[in-house]
């Protein structure tokens, strides 16, 4: 699985995801693919995709912001009334759980959704026998 998300905690507080989009921009990385929300009231977490996870990794490890690594699922939906079940009802049906999930930015055609499931070798396997199309790197090139 080649696409990487970044999720970073923070606390909940103004400012936050000013000072993330200032550290990528400083260092010339995109931000293709955000999530946003609290755990707490207290605390709250960014998951981003970005075009370059290589300059990304070493921008928040130079300003020392903590962050997690995975690999996540670049999945293409079709673009009409219930089309997200043609994604999703193949993962259902193979019990895996999709743990969050947002929209990839900048995309005219076909929406592309970024997934983070609890199996991703199985539902990678599943959405591509059910034609699926599942974005790799190419997907930073977008």
């Amino acid at each position: 699985m080649a696409i990487r998300q970044f999720r970073l905690e923070t606390a909940n507080v103004s400012g936050k995801l000013s000072n993330l989009s200032d550290v990528l921009g400083k260092h010339g990385v995109n931000i293709r693919a955000i999530s946003v929300g609290s755990e707490t009231v207290d605390v709250s977490f960014i998951s981003i995709v970005v075009d370059d996870p290589k300059k990304a990794k070493n921008a928040l490890a130079s300003e020392n912001m903590e962050f997690k690594e995975s690999g996540v699922l670049a999945v293409e939906m079709p673009d009409h009334p219930g089309g997200m079940n043609a994604v999703l009802k193949p993962l259902r049906d193979a019990k895996i759980n999709v743990i969050t999930m947002y929209p990839y930015i900048g995309r005219a055609s076909n929406p592309i959704m970024i997934m983070e499931v609890d199996n991703p070798a199985v539902a990678t396997d599943v959405l591509k026998r059910n034609w699926v199309k599942l974005w790799d790197k190419e997907l930073y090139r977008l």
